[in-house]
């Protein structure tokens, strides 16, 4: 790795607004972009699964990408979303996400086809030679297949443009492992393991909750980079009843209801993603409003 992007703190994986039409709302978009820099996020990122990248046109997903970019005007880092589990296709995000302005990329495991680690390999070089700094995605359940520990020392070591990685296996020891084996950035997936896994080496997070309570996270990773464990143990204890309302169904569900219940965006998704179910909309009501949140549900 030879590229210089510095990613630490409080990234968010910023969600898609959409209008009553269908379309992408990008007039909310751009609010939320504002919303967020002002917030205090040290970096953006669209077009995750959080953003709904699977029901996202390579098109919308194109513009998404751009008006992020113009929009945050380089306040701060954007690191776009663009794997695929097709190659060719991961090449072609990348590329217009580099022409675009982007600062990076994120990178999942190609889902479903299941590749093996050398194929992996060989769609990071391809996708390397874009040349835009690359954030691996390490999500084996949403994926269905594990970007290994060395497979991830090797990318770094061996492509210019590998600068962090994405850990979502919710496993400690590979975070662990990673920062042993070798330098690249660690950054958690999965907001409940913010605090173990910066203590483990990692050195923020990208963020759902920081969608809606962006200085609440960032407050997190500031005591943790600064190594105020009892401040940060604190701010966990804080946190501990949204995370669990707001993984209660599968994200992006909940912070996308908890958008709507804050009157910032409209609560649509795409197929198959449905609405929050209304058990669990008064205890995330609750959640937010204890965070002097102004629920509007």
């Amino acid at each position: 790795m030879t590229t210089d992007l510095t990613l630490r703190g409080t990234l968010v994986a910023m969600v898609t607004p959409f209008a009553a039409n269908g379309a992408v709302d990008f007039d909310a978009l751009d609010r939320l972009t504002d919303d967020l820099i002002a917030g205090g996020v040290q970096g953006l990122v669209p077009c995750g699964t959080t953003g709904e990248s699977p029901t996202l046109s390579h098109e919308e997903q194109d513009d998404v990408t751009a008006r992020v970019v113009r929009r945050t005007a380089g306040r701060v880092p954007v690191v776009a979303g663009t794997g695929s589990n097709s190659t060719d296709e991961a090449v072609r995000l990348t590329r217009h996400a580099k022409d675009a302005g982007a600062d990076g990329c994120l990178v999942v495991n190609p889902y479903y086809n299941k590749p093996t680690q050398d194929g992996m390999l060989r769609h990071l070089e391809a996708i390397d030679a874009v040349g835009l700094p690359i954030v691996l995605y390490n999500h084996p359940g949403r994926t269905g297949m594990t970007l290994e520990v060395e497979t991830v020392a090797r990318a770094y070591d061996t492509f210019e443009n590998v600068v962090a990685t994405k850990e979502a296996s919710g496993k400690l020891d590979v975070v662990s492992a990673l920062v042993a084996r070798c330098g690249i950035t660690v950054l958690s997936g999965d907001d409940p393991l913010t605090l173990p896994i910066m203590a483990c080496g990692g050195a923020g997070v990208i963020s759902v909750i920081g969608n809606i309570l962006p200085g609440e996270i960032r407050r997190l990773t500031d005591a943790m980079l600064a190594g105020d464990l009892p401040a940060a143990r604190a701010q966990q204890a804080r946190l501990m009843p949204l995370y669990d309302t707001m993984f209660a169904q599968t994200n992006p569900i909940p912070i996308k209801a908890a958008m709507a219940m804050a009157g910032r965006m409209r609560p649509d998704m795409r197929l198959p993603m449905t609405e929050l179910s209304d058990r669990h909309r008064p205890r995330l009501a609750a959640a937010l409003r204890a965070f002097g949140v102004d629920v509007r549900d």
